[in-house]
């Protein structure tokens, strides 16, 4: 095992550690925790969700255990923009001007598309959010990145949360979303169209930010062999983004949580 004895002998003279039953479950928890993010909840939102089970902690003690743990959060990368309009297309005005923060439901939604990696090719994610809870409330998979796509995820969106004609739709100025086909559906059903600015990606940021999330946090150690499982995959981590992951804009509560706190205070269905 090359160990020295010497080392050996010492390590035998070493007491042994004791921990307390709640310290054993602190680092119990801790891990879970980890395994859950697929290593990607590092010690800000850790300390936030110990707190929010009843573990008396700070920020500090955390970031001790984490090195203790060999708990390493997995870094952020950078965002790319894969989406481009035909300039024959119309666009829309850009209505919501970084404004992400609407005060109701069903007022502002977001989408946009995204590239997946697999061992057969190419998947394309389009996905609604809505921008009051950043919750995810539709989305759509293809090899093929189509009006179709859209089309299906904002469905999706309108069948879950049947808004009324006061809804806005924000976007970048993709092909998809500039298309008369999308235009016409989006009419059909009373929304109002917004769109980014040229090149500005942070007109959309909080969209991005989920792919981002997405990709780093929870696609970056998986390699999928085939489109069906990286469906199942995404899938999963749109579960754990409603349900799990806390948001700042939500009071540090999931978008689920979020929600349902503020059907209690507004009654909002």
């Amino acid at each position: 095992m090359q160990v020295s004895h010497a080392a050996y002998y010492d390590w035998l003279k070493r007491p042994a550690q004791v921990i307390t039953t709640d310290e054993f479950f602190l680092y119990l928890r801790m891990k879970q925790l980890f395994l859950a993010s697929r290593g990607s909840l590092g010690s800000r939102e850790r300390v936030k969700k110990l707190r929010k089970e009843g573990f008396q902690i700070g920020r500090y003690r955390v970031r001790t255990l984490m090195k203790r743990l060999k708990l390493k959060a997995i870094q952020r990368q950078a965002y790319k923009v894969t989406t481009q309009r035909k300039h024959s297309d119309k666009v829309a005005d850009n209505l919501i001007n970084q404004d992400f923060n609407p005060e109701n439901p069903n007022q502002v939604w977001a989408g946009d598309v995204t590239y997946l990696r697999t061992h057969e090719g190419w998947m394309y994610l389009a996905i609604v959010m809505d921008l009051y809870s950043r919750k995810i409330i539709g989305w759509a998979m293809s090899k093929r990145m189509t009006v179709d796509l859209v089309e299906r995820a904002m469905q999706m969106a309108i069948t879950l949360r049947q808004p009324d004609e006061r809804l806005i739709f924000h976007s970048d100025r993709g092909s998809q979303y500039t298309s008369k086909r999308f235009g016409k559906l989006l009419k059909k059903h009373g929304i109002q169209a917004s769109m980014s600015g040229v090149g500005a990606c942070w007109d959309n940021a909080v969209v991005e930010r989920f792919f981002g999330s997405l990709k780093n946090e929870w696609l970056l150690k998986v390699y999928h062999l085939t489109r069906q499982t990286m469906k199942e995959d995404v899938e999963q981590y749109i579960r754990y983004y409603n349900h799990e992951r806390l948001h700042s804009a939500n009071d540090d509560l999931s978008p689920v949580e979020f929600e349902m706190s503020q059907i209690k205070v507004s009654g909002w269905t």
